[in-house]
């Protein structure tokens, strides 16, 4: 549940967006640039937020499914397509922060510990088994990101009217 559930509230943001810029009434008055065609994108979101609620139907603790590299690269990719598509590629930054900072704590671990010779910075990286490590149970590291990927998108929504 730590990468669908962010997948979901991602993509339904995204959907929003996507169908902000494909109408051309509300992209003028949102300042946002009409694209035409790019509403249909929001039926993409929406199919990827579904299909992710009903995956995490069975993901949920303990999981039955788990979700492979080539699910979460795909919707990875996926949203990054649709971002680049309705012009808020800054927005799924921000959005997916959490995103953002699992795979930096990657890097940043990696090449600290090469840089140094065997020092690390966070007790293990993806920075979810960091936390684990430091006492968090499984579940509390997922709902605390959950809660902190729902402030992200919430902020990335406010730029809608931010413009």
């Amino acid at each position: 549940g730590l990468a669908i559930m962010p997948t979901v509230m991602v993509s339904a943001a995204l959907a929003i967006f996507a169908y902000v810029a494909g109408h051309m009434g509300f992209s003028k008055y949102l300042g946002v640039p009409y694209i035409p065609g790019a509403g249909e994108m929001a039926v993409i979101c929406g199919a990827i937020a579904g299909a992710g609620l009903g995956f995490l139907w069975f993901n949920a603790y303990p999981a039955e499914v788990f979700m492979g590299d080539v699910g979460a690269l795909a919707l990875g990719a996926a949203m990054g397509t649709i971002a680049v598509i309705v012009r808020q590629e800054i927005v799924l930054f921000i959005m997916g922060g959490l995103f953002v900072a699992e795979a930096l704590s990657v890097m940043v671990q990696v090449l600290y510990f090469k840089y140094t010779g065997g020092k690390r910075i966070f007790r293990m990286a993806p920075l979810h088994h960091h936390y684990e490590l430091g006492g968090w149970k499984e579940t509390q590291v997922v709902v605390r990101f959950w809660i902190i990927t729902i402030m992200l998108v919430l902020f990335g929504l406010s730029t809608l009217k931010l413009r």
